[in-house]
């Protein structure tokens, strides 16, 4: 029985009869299943999710037949058994990548991990933690594929970007060039970012900084 079975009965079952506590027991279950259901898939389409929940509850007619509905459940599950196995590939993936990194000539490693090569060698002042920096980027993953440019060169906050930058660019004066690889704990960790980048995805950007203020 899956666990979404597991839990229509629980949400059905005949625990409770004054009105206040049948309320607080259906609350509960709501929370429940709201913060399992955040974790395993976060961009559930709530409203379908509460169709689902009333029509089943009210023995309404349901907008999917039944073998759909199975078809669905039985994919979801295969999906969150296979999850353990893809985070630790992906950890391993990224542990490779930036060992080969770093092995190569003129990387320096910074404090947190960061690994930097210099392009073009700068003469300006560096940017403080919380100046403004106008800079042309280009960002890849680690198969080289490209997932972000600048099309025009661009202002930031930075304290408003993601924490390898914000490390690095305090160490860059005005007119350098880097290539940084940052590790996905100081990018966008195990949560990723969208369709674009994976949980556990080292980036490497091509960073050109060419202006600061505070």
């Amino acid at each position: 029985m899956s666990r979404f079975t597991l839990l229509l009965i629980c949400l059905l079952a005949p625990w409770a009869q004054a009105d206040n506590h049948n309320h607080d027991l259906a609350y509960s279950l709501g929370v429940r299943l709201g913060e399992r259901l955040r974790d395993e898939v976060p961009d559930l389409q709530l409203q379908a999710l509460l169709d689902g929940l009333r029509q089943a509850y009210h023995y309404e007619p349901l907008a999917l037949d039944a073998k759909r509905i199975e078809s669905l459940l039985a994919e979801h599950e295969a999906h969150l058994s296979e999850a353990p196995e893809r985070i630790e590939k992906a950890k391993a993936a990224e542990q490779r990548f930036l060992a080969k990194e770093k092995a190569k000539a003129g990387v320096r490693v910074l404090q947190d991990g960061v690994l930097m090569q210099e392009l073009r060698a700068g003469s300006g002042r560096k940017p403080g933690p919380k100046d403004r920096i106008h800079v042309r980027y280009i960002g890849f993953l680690a198969d080289g594929s490209q997932f972000d440019e600048s099309q025009t060169a661009q202002w930031f906050r930075l304290d408003s970007v993601i924490a390898g930058w914000r490390s690095a660019v305090q160490e860059m004066p005005v007119g350098a060039q880097w290539r940084l690889v940052i590790p996905s704990a100081q990018a966008y960790g195990e949560e990723g970012a969208g369709d674009l980048i994976p949980p556990y995805a080292p980036l490497v950007f091509e960073l050109e900084l060419l202006d600061t203020k505070e």
